[in-house]
């Protein structure tokens, strides 16, 4: 009678012990590389991860943000990824509450740079160009970031501040849809248009 019970645990258990090591090679390895290779042939530079070349070399990715401190440069969207930022392994937001200290100062710190960039400027910051995303990767800002540090740009660069203006009109996007979110530019794709301006 013991005898019967290890050979009707064995057979008892063998069914999930198959169930899991086929689950485990679909849903592991057949599903991921069928929707890679679907992927890769009908959107290929998405799939390879939007990445943004000049001159034969990756400059950046239009998904990911960077960091941009110069101020001939549209500076991005602070990122809350640590150690780095816009680290895209790190995803997240800080978490800090509207009412934590932390943020307060954080936010402080981040008028404070970017008046003293650009002294002159009275307007009020906007938001995004002060606070993180949730995900901490954004690369776009508003246009109203955008045309925040247009003047610092344009000044920058010895270029009139209409010739700025003008990229930024031409790099905006518009809402999803014509309803949904707001609209943007990416800031990288915006950045390297000014540099390829003569």
């Amino acid at each position: 009678m013991n005898a019967q019970r290890p050979s009707a645990f064995i057979a008892s258990i063998r069914p999930a012990l198959v169930l899991f090591l086929l689950l485990t090679v679909l849903t592991g390895f057949l599903y991921p590389l069928v929707v890679t290779g679907v992927a890769q042939l009908l959107f290929p530079a998405r799939a390879a991860g939007s990445i943004v070349s000049r001159d034969g070399r990756a400059v950046g990715s239009r998904l990911i943000g960077q960091s941009f401190g110069d101020a001939r440069y549209f500076w991005s969207r602070p990122s809350a990824t640590t150690p780095q930022p816009y680290n895209g392994t790190a995803s997240g937001g800080s978490n800090f509450g509207a009412l934590n200290p932390a943020l307060l100062d954080a936010v402080k710190a981040r008028v404070a740079a970017l008046r003293g960039a650009d002294p002159g400027n009275r307007a009020p910051v906007p938001i995004d160009l002060v606070t993180a995303s949730a995900s901490g990767l954004d690369p776009e800002i508003s246009l109203a970031a955008a045309n925040f540090q247009a003047a610092r740009v344009a000044r920058a660069r010895g270029l009139a501040p209409e010739r700025v203006q003008a990229l930024i009109a031409q790099h905006a996007a518009g809402r999803l849809l014509g309803v949904l979110g707001e609209p943007r530019v990416n800031v990288l794709e915006l950045n390297l248009a000014l540099d390829a301006l003569k």
